[in-house]
């Protein structure tokens, strides 16, 4: 299996959970502020903190990982 690089490009702004709360029954986490389902997409990073800025929003940059490129042929799954 390969992993593709389509669509990677993006930078992302999401909203943190404010009021987290637990569902006794099942374990899982709710919250009743709606900003945790709202996902923002930009063009660039320089966009994206420009709109935190303008907008008063805090942030946290998470810079992505540089990706390894092992470059190999098929034939090489059959060496010893």
């Amino acid at each position: 299996m390969q992993s593709g690089l389509g669509k990677t490009v993006k930078w992302v702004l999401e909203f943190e959970t404010k009021d987290p709360t637990k569902n006794q029954l099942m374990g899982w986490e709710s919250s009743s502020d709606t900003y945790t389902e709202l996902k923002l997409e930009f063009s660039s990073k320089e966009h994206a903190i420009n709109y935190a800025k303008k907008k008063k929003i805090n942030y946290e940059l998470i810079e992505p990982k540089e990706r390894k490129f092992v470059k190999k042929s098929y034939a090489d799954n059959f060496l010893n």
